[in-house]
């Protein structure tokens, strides 16, 4: 009886325009896959990705129909990056009790999946992620690069439009309903006459509202105008003065004598920038669920405390420095002795290897099929010429032989593309990982958060401990850590209590192909 299962395909708009990414293209490979498998598929999934939206909506729909559905075990994908955008799909998918399989890459994932297994998995999450970091980074450093030739490089403020120049670039350019009336709001307001709010009702009054919403403009947005470099022609990108490209509104010397109305006004001592907490956004309270934020006392002192937001909260400021020791120890338990360490890049590189011959085996094996029906092909010929079956049977079965040569060039193709390229970083993650306490120890605040984004998850601090939670696959390898710390022994000893990591039978069921 065929098992029940969906499938899941995912393109942007731009690689819809290529062939071997297309949706129909991944429908086809996992149709082919689940006809060859015993496997039907009661429900697809489909998300295209455009310039103006990235969502995916219907991942979390079929979230929502594998959690109401759950006689269906089985999920279908092209690969591990047509699946997962970020760890938080991991953790989701994770969470139900699926067998996943990644068709493409020749790999089955369920919950008695091997320790190694899982592991490269989530190395593959992670480079996944980083494919979408890449691609938010050289999106900056498009716009950066824009801005150093004097063009502003994002939505165009109020009194602006954005168009498409004569070389082809997107510029902006005066908005001829709002850009007259900013004019004039600093002609305005630089006679030193005008409050912000008195402002504000004269640029209403004049027609000035929001390109989108069309609602009144508040006084903030008057006071974000002013304070804005763009309107003289100039304009400020990351903290970098740029000479702009574009028509000014006003000149520097009405924009500088603004400024000095708005300053002579507000003449309150000028508060420094924010501060770079190290921990800002990565611990919860304990007792309420509330952010923790940091806070500098007497000056030079950080301390961080729960917000209160819901309530009163009971736990008491804590220093930075105390933070810190609990945040190293916790990386701490990933550290292995050196030769515990060799042992478990030991284990990984084997089974990788071993799931490489098994990729082999089953080619050999595909490549005896093809040849045998060839041989049929060529004997039911031969059988037509001398008149012992009819025209019409041979071609019936020829058609129904070369149908399974078909599948099994397919299926060949699928077991030549499974990415075997994440054995070195696997052992590289694994070194990372042992040394991120000493990582951790080394680095400025911001770089200090990083490396605890990359690493935990969850981490909350109650009644004076911080407790914490490691992201996938990390959990996986200070797991292990406790084992070999445990033991005390040498690294072969290993072997006795960390087999999922050694090569050999999968525990779990895999199709047959």
């Amino acid at each position: 009886m065929p098992r029940k299962a969906v499938s899941y395909a995912r393109v942007s708009s731009k690689e819809q325009e290529k062939e071997g990414f297309s949706i129909p293209a991944q429908q086809k490979l996992l149709h082919a896959y689940a006809d060859q498998n015993q496997l039907f598929i009661e429900k697809e999934f489909v998300d295209v990705e455009t310039a103006k939206q990235s969502g995916r909506v219907n991942f979390s729909e079929m979230v929502r129909y594998l959690k109401s559905h759950p006689q269906v075990q089985y999920l279908l994908v092209e690969k591990t990056d047509r699946l997962y955008r970020n760890l938080k799909d991991w953790v989701i998918l994770d969470e139900l009790d699926l067998e996943i399989q990644l068709v493409k890459e020749g790999v089955t994932l369920s919950r008695d999946s091997r320790s190694s297994e899982k592991f490269v998995h989530g190395i593959k999450v992670l480079m996944a992620k980083n494919y979408v970091d890449n691609l938010s980074e050289e999106a900056r450093k498009g716009m950066q690069e824009k801005a150093e030739q004097g063009i502003w490089p994002t939505v165009a403020p109020l009194g602006y439009l954005n168009v498409v120049g004569p070389d082809g670039k997107k510029i902006i350019v005066p908005d001829p309903k709002s850009g007259p009336i900013v004019a004039h709001m600093f002609g305005w307001y630089a006679s030193g006459t005008l409050s912000l709010k008195q402002l504000a009702e004269r640029a209403r009054s004049a027609g000035l509202v929001h390109r989108k919403t069309g609602a009144p403009i508040p006084v903030s947005k008057v006071h974000s105008i002013l304070r804005n470099r763009i309107y003289t022609g100039d304009f400020e990108w990351k903290g970098q003065y740029c000479r702009g490209k574009h028509q000014p509104l006003i000149t520097h010397e009405l924009f500088d004598r603004v400024q000095g109305v708005m300053d002579g006004r507000n003449a309150r001592k000028i508060r420094g920038g924010p501060r770079d907490f190290a921990f800002s956004g990565l611990i919860t309270c304990g007792h309420c669920g509330c952010a923790m934020i940091g806070e500098i006392k007497k000056g030079k002192y950080i301390y961080y405390h729960c917000t209160g937001f819901k309530q009163k909260c009971p736990e008491p400021y804590v220093r930075e420095e105390v933070l810190e020791q609990r945040f190293s120890a916790a990386l701490g338990r990933l550290a292995f002795r050196d030769d515990h360490l060799q042992w478990l890049t030991r284990g990984l590189r084997e089974s990788l290897q071993d799931e490489a011959r098994e990729h082999e085996a089953a080619i050999a094996r595909l490549k005896d099929a093809y040849d045998r029906l060839q041989v049929r092909i060529h004997a039911a010929y031969v059988d037509k010429l001398d008149g012992k079956i009819e025209k019409g049977m041979f071609e019936a079965l020829s058609a129904q032989w070369r149908a399974e040569q078909s599948r099994c060039i397919e299926e060949i193709s699928l077991h030549q593309a499974a990415d075997q390229s994440y054995l070195e970083l696997g052992a590289r993650l694994l070194d990372v990982a042992s040394n991120s306490q000493r990582l951790f120890e080394r680095q400025e605040p911001s770089e200090k958060r990083r490396v605890l984004n990359f690493v935990l998850s969850n981490s909350k601090w109650k009644n004076g401990q911080l407790s914490v939670a490691f992201r996938q696959p990390f959990d996986l390898i200070a797991k292990t850590a406790a084992l070999a710390a445990r033991r005390g022994a040498s690294g072969d000893d290993l072997s006795t209590d960390c087999k999922e990591w050694l090569p050999g039978p999968d525990s779990n069921q895999r199709p047959t192909g």
